[in-house]
């Protein structure tokens, strides 16, 4: 039995809440059981230097856990683990981006965790590609730009083993014991952007490697799903 009496291949309670701030572009308060983190995306009309006068933009992330966001204080500062995160959650956003329908503009997607209990990443991925969406959805309303730059939906979820089973979307107290730790990455389409995967106790044969990927895929689609009927509806416009 897990500590929260889940099944293994059961996703812990999800939320996204859609403008939960109303000063950025888009804005996302996402929770995955105890983990919560605001997402939120913001525009500026211009691009990094070596996209200029090339029609493209760029989509990129920024990752803080907050002070009060774990048991012990956290201070305000950016760590090599931050940024380690900011760049995964960047390049999967991106991933499903096409960018020369963006123009030549820049949307900024900070991830923000009020609460840590494990798998803040992939929920910073999930609550991400809500922000940007609504963004881009609001860029359309105002003539800004044509088209939707999203290509398709995107997700990701953390599996692992703990005491040698095979389980999903991991709490901190798993994920502090898990013998293999896995974060995956995926598109609607069920293509993959990025797994980062490790033995931490334990190696791992490639049964088990398909296990955990199996479980993340169907996890991941769960997520989307949620997501797909969340974003059926569009966001409300601006004053």
């Amino acid at each position: 039995m897990r500590p929260d009496g889940r099944q293994n291949n059961e996703l812990r309670p999800m939320t996204f809440e859609r403008d939960f701030t109303e000063m950025a572009l888009g804005s996302c308060l996402v929770s995955f059981g105890r983990t919560r983190v605001l997402c939120t995306a913001s525009m500026n009309d211009s691009v990094p230097p070596w996209l200029r006068n090339t029609g493209k933009g760029w989509v990129t992330a920024e990752y803080a856990m907050l002070p009060g966001s774990s048991s012990e204080r956290v201070r305000r500062k950016t760590s090599g683990r931050s940024q380690e995160i900011q760049r995964l959650i960047g390049r999967s956003l991106r991933a499903v981006v096409d960018l020369k329908a963006l123009g030549e503009r820049e949307i900024t997607v900070d991830c923000d965790v009020l609460q840590a209990d494990g798998g803040t990443r992939t929920a910073s991925i999930c609550g991400g590609y809500i922000a940007l969406h609504d963004a881009c959805s609001r860029l359309i309303a105002a003539n800004e730009i044509d088209m939707n730059p999203l290509l398709e939906e995107l997700a990701a979820i953390s599996v692992g083993i703990i005491d040698g089973e095979a389980r999903l979307d991991l709490p901190y107290v798993e994920d502090a014991a898990a013998e293999v730790d896995f974060n995956v990455v995926m598109t609607g389409s069920q293509e993959f952007v990025e797994v980062q995967g490790t033995a931490e106790g334990a190696t791992f044969d490639r049964g088990q490697l398909d296990e955990l990927i199996g479980l993340a895929s169907a996890g991941i689609d769960e997520i989307i799903q949620t997501q797909k009927k969340l974003l059926a509806v569009p966001p409300l416009p601006r004053n």
